[in-house]
Formats: C-alpha cells, structure tokens, sequence
C-alpha cells in the first residue's frame, strides 16, 4: 500500500513539473513581454488570430494573448470574474458612459496619445472625463432600417421614405405586393431596449440635457411628445411586421430578412456578414426610422462607437499595451486589418471605409458619419439594468397587455429606481 502511494505520488509530481514546464514555453522566456487582452467581440476570432501572428512577428519582444467571450456568454461578468481573481488583463474592452464609470478606477489616461489627434470629434464622448481620453474606438456602427432594394423595386416603390407617414404607405404597398414588411426580433431585449429605445431619446433637443432631467428630476417621460410619437412607429412596425415577433430572436430576424420573407429590419451594420452568408447578392440599403412626419427630422441614422480598447493602468506592460494600440491605427498594417479584415467602418479621420469587403450597409454608415447626418447613441449611458426594464415593458405593450400610457409611466418608474444604483 506504502509504495502504491508513493508511486501515484511520483507521478503527480512528474505531472505538476511538466505542466509547469509547459505553462512556461506558453509564457516564453523573461525577455518576452505578453500583453493578456480581453474582449467581447466573438465574430473577431479569426482576423484577431491573423492580427496577433502579424504582431509578433514584426515585434519579437512581444507576445498577445487575446481571449474572446461574447455571443450567447456573459462579457461583463466575465471580465468582473477576471478582476476579482487577480488575473487583470493588460486591454480589455469597454462601451464608455456607464460602462466608461463602472471601470474608471482601472483606466489609464490615453490624452497623450498619437492617435488621439485624428479621432473623429463624436468618436471621443463615450470615453472623455473631464477632457481626457480613456479609451481607443474600436469601429463606428449605424443602425436603422434596413431594407432590400430589390423588393422595394418588385412593389413598385420609387422613393424612399422620410416621414412616417411616408413609412407607412411603403409598409401598405409591400404588403399588397405579397411582402412582409418588417421582420421584428422582438424576444431580445437590447433589439428593444437598446436600439429602438434609443430613438426617443437621441431626437429630443438636447438628449444630454433630457438625461440630466430624468436624473434630477426636472424632465418626464410621460407627456413627453417625442416619446409619444416614437410610440406610433412601434405601432407601425408590429402593424406591418411577422407572426409572433415576441418569440422572434436575432437568428431568425436576420434570417427572414437576408432570406427574402421581408423588406425591412431594424439592426445595424453588423448585420452585413450574417446577410452575406445567407445571400451574398442582396442589394441593400438603410433608411433612418421616423417618428413622426418632419422629413426634415428623416435623414439621420443613429452612429457611435460600439467598444473601446483600455489599457490597465495597473498593468506591468502598460506601456507595451498603449504601443500596440498605437500600432493598431497608425501603422499601414494596422490601418488594413481595420478596414479589410475586421470590416470596421474606423473612428478616425485618417482612415476610410474599405467599399469592397465593408459591404453596402458599413457604407452608408461611413456616409452618415463623414456628413455629421447621425443621432445619437444614448443607451450606454442609460442606468444599469434600465435597458432590460424598458424592452420587458415594449414588450407588455406589444402583446397587449399594458397601455401606451402605462408602458411610458414604466419607462419614468424604472429610470427613477435605477439612476442612482
């Protein structure tokens, strides 16, 4: 029995010394600096792993280590869990405004670096304090509606719409042609919550000053006439929209749409490669989502900034982080794996749009952004959890089972029980 335990013994120190042996070839020797970098952007996973070889091979002295939870995982929780064990990453990747706070304590301040000149000037808000940059814009992303030309043409429609009026009679035209509308994926919440709830709020006067007045007090949903009429272009789309959108998600949305069974969708530009795998030939457009019948109000779509890259200012190889970061959008190799590979539609003067891989939608978005015709994000500022609150209360309403008036006093309830959270 004695020498059983001694063997089993023996072999787990064996087993511990040469996984300790392998745990250090993967770290290199001491001269090798690794950069640990975590993010959110799953459909990233292939071009990262062509970007991370590039790196390294044009810098020796550095390794990348670049881990990647998003899609169906929890990214939030996620990098909360990395921070408590102590294993911090050197980047990671951070919305801005509320997220921007949530993680303030860790943030390096990135005002001197070279990039910063040539940032587009909306690019900058989601991570400006007090007249410092704390982040690096990954990409710009739009959304509205998208809609197939080709469609639009086999119902007869000529222009496009501005106002909703305007919006309404498309939606009546395709549908007597045989053509659903709208494809809604009305069972997940940020489709809702964030992006359909961010209308109201980015065509008030002064959508910073609005934010301010539900925060002190002074400003009210209800009653609120553009919360009013963005109402109405819900009611539009579910009128003109599939069977069932409560129990339609993203996958399905998409595929409706990319498949032909509809003329328009909600989304964004990030929809273009899950289009294009579907039906690469699609001719698409994106039209802004009006609320009421100003066309003066119906030449804007919404752009921001989707991630930004920070740099752990507790971090060891701080300093190797922000030059990799630099190189990432000044450097011709960087500028190309932006454009080309990633398919980004860049945050920087410096840089345009590639028209031949950013596909139709990242175009007109790159359009929007260079013209200044944009509204604005607001929902990464939004209180934590409000976004979850107000899609559950779309979502009431849309099954009927609140009033418009009572989903607009939900929207005022959950706001004052979150703000200060």
């Amino acid at each position: 029995m004695r020498r059983s335990i001694m063997l089993v013994l023996a072999l787990v120190t064996a087993m511990t010394g040469t996984l300790s042996g392998c745990g250090n070839a993967v770290r290199g020797n001491e001269d090798v600096k690794t950069i640990h970098i975590f993010q959110f952007k799953v459909e990233l996973l292939e071009p990262l792993k062509e970007l991370k070889a590039e790196y390294e091979r044009t810098h020796p002295g550095i390794r990348l280590d670049i881990q990647s939870v998003g899609g169906g995982s929890d990214y939030a929780s996620a990098l909360k869990a990395r921070f408590a064990s102590g294993d911090e990453p050197d980047i990671f990747t951070n919305e801005g405004y509320e997220d921007r706070e949530t993680w303030f304590e860790y943030m390096e301040d990135l005002s001197d670096q070279p990039w910063v000149k040539d940032l587009d000037d909306f690019a900058r808000e989601p991570m400006t304090v007090d007249g410092k940059i704390y982040g690096q814009p990954m990409n710009l992303e739009g959304f509205g509606i998208i809609y197939n030309k080709d469609l639009f043409k086999k119902a007869g429609i000529t222009g496009l719409p501005r106002t909703l009026n305007e919006l309404e009679e498309t939606a009546q035209r395709l549908k007597e042609s045989g053509i659903t509308p709208f494809a809604n994926g009305f069972a997940e919440y940020w489709i809702l919550g964030n992006h359909l709830g961010n209308i109201p709020f980015a065509q008030q006067e002064d959508p910073a000053g609005f934010i301010a007045g539900l925060n002190d007090g002074s400003g009210q949903i209800p009653g609120n006439p553009v919360f009013e009429q963005w109402v109405d272009l819900l009611d539009l789309m579910v009128k003109y929209g599939n069977p069932y959108p409560l129990t339609t998600d993203y996958n399905a949305q998409v595929t409706m749409f990319a498949s032909g069974q509809a003329a328009m969708m909600h989304q964004g530009n990030w929809t273009q490669p899950q289009i294009d795998g579907i039906n690469p030939d699609l001719n698409l457009g994106m039209l802004p989502a009006p609320i009421n019948n100003d066309s003066a109000q119906g030449d804007k779509l919404a752009v921001g900034v989707a991630a930004n890259w920070v740099v752990n200012k507790n971090s060891p190889v701080k300093e190797e982080a922000k030059e990799f970061l630099n190189w990432l959008v000044t450097s011709e190799t960087g500028k190309k794996f932006i454009t080309e590979k990633f398919q980004f539609v860049p945050a920087f003067k410096t840089m345009e749009a590639n028209e031949g891989v950013t596909g139709d939608l990242g175009m007109v978005v790159a359009e929007h952004a260079k013209s200044g015709e944009i509204w604005t994000w607001n929902f990464p500022g939004f209180p934590k959890g409000y976004n979850h609150d107000n899609s559950s209360s779309m979502q009431a309403y849309i099954a009927g089972v609140i009033t418009r008036k009572e989903m607009l006093q939900e929207f005022q309830e959950s706001w004052n029980n979150l703000k200060f959270r």
